[in-house]
């Protein structure tokens, strides 16, 4: 009987070809609470005072029903008209998520397709070549170009036109190299193949200063979608809020192939509370802006090789062995990320940028992890 049932259990239902043959995305989820996080460019401060005490007011009863979601794209939709759109979006141009991977992921659940082309840029965010393996796709990646990783708009462009791909994706400012292409830019290539879905990722345009909603009208530009959070600004990253922007109907297509309680009764709350404290945000990005000139000041006088352009965070390039500074730094409570084996970037350490007062101790701290000073 017992060699019956190691016959019978040996081996394990086999998935599709694409998750057995794919390399999933990874970053450490634990052990980052009571230390200075500058390896996931989050808030550094937590969330608005009024994120706080709607939570606290969250009452037993919608804790224990599903939770409910009237309202909440409208008042996205009134936070984001308030800031300059074209033309004044509607509700059902935005779909809400939890968190923009699972915009993301859905977006390759809806668009991508076996053996089809999706098309992004090297180095970019890590999730989004997964999400394409997922779907079987055929991943093409042109490196950004030169010491300051500028743009390849014109590699983009030759390739949107041989290749019509099914889905382009730009992450704007880019993370981790921090590059920006403008939006008069994005509307071009996004008129070059309009069978392409043209992903815009702006998580981190509050720091650029700079999106690309201003100047798209999405019932005219209807292969443009526009992804945005509440994690990077308003503090929510451990509640999950985030929207993708576009024409109505491709927003609807998106939106069907999630779950119908994806987002939680208290990331709601939150959500309405943060959306009703645009102060708050905005005051944090000014911090951050702030800082990032410190910063910068301090790596030109030690004469470090450093990248700080948009977004809010930079990559330095220590003087001494990488993994050595990053394990001295968390060994000072500060947790930078490392980007070793990644095309271009190889043996830096991206840092994020929090308060003027966290970039001193950062500093502090580095000179030490460094052995810029002894």
């Amino acid at each position: 009987m017992d060699s019956l049932e190691e016959s019978l259990f040996d081996e394990i239902p086999s998935a599709r070809s694409e998750i057995e043959n794919m390399n999933a995305y990874s970053a450490p989820l634990e052990g980052r609470r009571n230390l200075l996080r500058l390896d996931f460019n989050e808030n550094t401060i937590g969330p608005s005072p009024k994120v706080l005490e709607a939570i606290q007011s969250i009452s037993p009863e919608e804790i224990s029903i599903y939770p409910e979601y009237n309202g909440l794209t409208k008042a996205i939709a009134d936070n984001l008209n308030a800031k300059k759109t074209s033309t004044k979006l509607a509700p059902n141009q935005i779909g809400i998520f939890n968190g923009v991977d699972a915009a993301i992921h859905s977006t390759f659940y809806a668009y991508g397709d076996r053996n089809k082309n999706f098309l992004t840029t090297l180095p970019t965010f890590g999730y989004y070549n997964p999400c394409a393996s997922m779907q079987g796709m055929k991943i093409i990646e042109i490196p950004y170009i030169g010491s300051n990783f500028a743009f390849p708009f014109n590699e983009i462009k030759k390739a949107l036109i041989e290749l019509e791909p099914k889905i382009l994706i730009i992450c704007n400012p880019n993370n981790p190299t921090g590059t920006n292409i403008s939006a008069k830019k994005i509307t071009e290539l996004a008129q070059v193949s309009k069978k392409t879905l043209v992903v815009i990722d702006e998580l981190y345009e509050a720091f650029s200063g700079e999106s690309v909603l201003p100047y798209v009208n999405f019932d005219k530009i209807k292969n443009i979608v526009v992804l945005q959070s509440l994690s990077k600004t308003s503090g929510l990253a451990g509640l999950r809020i985030g929207f993708a922007i576009g024409n109505k109907n491709v927003i609807d297509r998106i939106s069907r192939v999630t779950g119908p309680y994806d987002i939680n009764s208290f990331a709601v709350a939150a959500a309405f509370a943060a959306l009703g404290d645009q102060n708050y945000v905005d005051n944090y990005v000014i911090e951050v802006l702030q800082a990032k000139e410190w910063i910068k000041s301090e790596l030109l006088k030690a004469n470090l090789k450093y990248h700080l352009n948009f977004g809010n965070y930079f990559l330095v390039w220590p003087n001494n062995n990488t993994d050595e500074v990053e394990t001295n730094l968390k060994n000072a409570g500060i947790l930078v990320r490392n980007m070793k084996g990644k095309p271009l970037i190889n043996g830096s350490l991206r840092i994020s940028i929090g308060t003027t007062i966290q970039m001193k101790e950062f500093w502090e701290a580095y000179k030490i992890a460094d052995k810029l000073i002894h």
